[in-house]
């Protein structure tokens, strides 16, 4: 499939700048694959359309506040760092986006904090990931980590920033209540719509959730530059399947239950460590998967999306799990029906 294909527009007053005040009351549309319909609901309905012995696999991935606001050294221009990778622990190196990036060159120094108290240099300029740059600390590790904790912010995608400043309440909100493994720059959007009385309510019908790990990084926010999608390199992230995680959703396969992911980069995951019979092994390591239609999924068989940015690899995860054409007249009806778009918009359900 071409990159074209999964064009659409967005009216501008659709992107969700602020979460569903309460989790589970953001709109659900409900996709049914084997008689094509479409259904409209509230996200606090997903139960009806799961039994005991179900299966949900969510992302436990944490995200941590890698948005540094600072200046460059000399000029005192507004710099926005957003972390993106520890690349050397030892080193302080890290992989950063750099915005606006045409004022960054290899040797400047960037300063943060209000009395300059984290200090970084840019050494690699040139990077397909961004920029590289060394922190200049001389604390213990700890205190570093502790510093850049301190000074940095939630991690807000553009759609929002454009709109809004960081609000206290992002710090919360951008977070989903799975969340215990730190690593993540971007949220796992599809988790966001999981209140606490709903989790309730599964464990209450015997529904199980397996928790993996992905941290999501640059693939979440880099354009796709390829027309030719076979052409596309995806940049690696790391995940984590535990044995425990791995045979919940096996003995569900086994006893025919359904087994449903919880965002596309849950169904990455799991179809990165995946044996040809589809039973799921357990895995720890790094993943550039990259799935769009035709894909046969054979880990899963229901998948909880959000509504994503045309061209974007999540939009083209969900398509290759729900089938393209029913996927894009899906969106359509959306755009018509007023859902609400992108990291606190609504949710699907592909079952």
């Amino acid at each position: 499939m071409k990159l074209s294909q999964f064009k659409y527009f967005l009216p501008q007053e659709l992107i969700a700048l602020h979460p569903a005040p309460e989790r589970d009351m953001s709109r659900l549309m409900v996709l049914n694959r084997k008689t094509r319909t479409i259904e409209h609901r509230f996200f606090r309905d997903i139960l009806e359309y799961f039994e005991d012995g179900d299966v949900f696999v969510v992302n436990n991935t944490r995200v941590f506040p890698a948005l540094l606001f600072g200046e460059k050294e000399k000029t005192g221009a507004q710099i926005r760092v957003f972390l993106l990778r520890e690349l050397d622990a030892h080193s302080r190196l890290w992989d950063v986006l750099v915005d606006p990036a045409r004022k960054i060159r290899i040797g400047n120094k960037l300063y943060f904090g209000e009395d300059s108290s984290l200090v970084a240099e840019v050494i690699d300029n040139t990077t397909s990931r961004g920029r590289t740059l060394r922190f200049l600390f001389e604390g213990t590790y700890e205190q570093f980590r502790a510093k850049l904790t301190e000074l940095g912010n939630t991690p807000l995608p553009d759609s929002i920033l454009r709109f809004r400043d960081i609000e206290p309440d992002d710090e919360a909100s951008y977070q989903t209540l799975f969340a215990t493994e730190e690593g993540a720059v971007s949220v796992p959007t599809s988790g966001l719509h999981f209140s606490r009385e709903l989790i309730k309510r599964f464990e209450l019908k015997g529904i199980d959730i397996a928790p993996v790990t992905l941290h999501s990084g640059l693939s979440s926010f880099r354009e796709i530059d390829v027309e030719d999608l076979t052409k596309h390199k995806s940049d690696s992230e790391q995940m984590m399947i535990t044995e425990s995680s791995a045979n919940k959703i096996n003995s569900a396969k086994e006893n025919e239950k359904k087994v449903c992911v919880v965002g596309t980069n849950t169904a990455k995951a799991i179809e990165s460590s995946i044996y040809q019979d589809g039973r799921i092994k357990p895995h720890y390591g790094w993943t550039s998967k990259f799935i769009f239609p035709p894909h046969r999924f054979l880990s899963s068989n229901a998948m909880v999306a959000n509504f994503y940015s045309a061209e974007s690899p999540m939009l083209m995860v969900a398509a290759a799990f729900g089938g393209y054409e029913f996927v894009m007249k899906a969106y359509k009806e959306a755009i018509a029906e007023k859902y609400r778009f992108l990291t606190y918009g609504d949710a699907m359900l592909i079952i």
